[in-house]
C-alpha cells in the first residue's frame, strides 16, 4: 500500500525525505552561484582539476552540482509515497557511504577523482550517509499502520 503526500497528512518519513531532497537541490543551486562558491572561475565540468569550492570548503564541479540537483529531484519524486521516501533515505544513504569509501580510496589528484572530492566532502558524505540511513530506519512504519498495531 502506498501513502501519498497530501498536505498535512504526509508522514514524518516523507517530510524527512522532502527536507533532505530540498537540501540537495539547494546545494546544487548554490554551487552555481559565484561568491557562495569560491574560485568560481576555476570550476571545471568534471574532474580533479576543478578549483571551485562551495562555501570555500567543499570541492565542486559542474557535474558535482548537477548530481546534487538530480539527487534532490529524485528525492522530491520519491517522497510522494512513504515507501519511496524510505527508499530515498536508505538507498541514498548507502550511495553516500559508498561515495565516502570511494573518496577515501581515490587520491584527490587522481584522474579517477572525476566528481571531485576532498577531505571535507568525504566527512560530509559519511555524515549524510549515516544520517539518511538513520532517518530511514528510525522513522519506522507509516503513522496509520502504527495505529492498527496498538495494544
Amino acid at each position: 500500500m502506498t501513502h501519498q503526500v497530501e498536505g498535512a497528512s504526509s508522514t514524518l518519513m516523507q517530510k524527512a525525505a522532502l527536507a533532505v531532497a530540498a537540501t540537495f537541490a539547494l546545494v546544487g543551486i548554490l554551487g552555481f552561484i559565484p561568491g557562495v562558491t569560491t574560485n568560481f572561475d576555476k570550476m571545471e565540468f568534471a574532474g580533479h582539476h576543478s578549483g571551485a569550492e562551495l562555501l570555500g570548503v567543499f570541492a565542486v564541479s559542474v557535474l558535482h552540482n548537477i548530481v546534487h540537483l538530480l539527487f534532490g529531484i529524485v528525492g522530491f519524486l520519491l517522497a510522494r509515497t512513504w515507501s519511496g521516501a524510505r527508499a530515498f533515505l536508505i538507498g541514498g544513504g548507502v550511495v553516500y557511504l559508498v561515495l565516502t569509501v570511494y573518496g577515501l580510496l581515490v587520491d584527490r589528484h587522481d584522474k579517477a577523482n572525476f566528481v571531485p572530492l576532498n577531505d571535507a566532502d568525504n566527512w560530509l558524505h559519511l555524515v549524510l550517509g549515516l544520517a539518511m540511513i538513520g532517518l530511514g530506519l528510525a522513522l519506522g512504519k507509516p503513522v496509520h499502520d502504527r495505529a492498527h498495531h496498538r495494544v
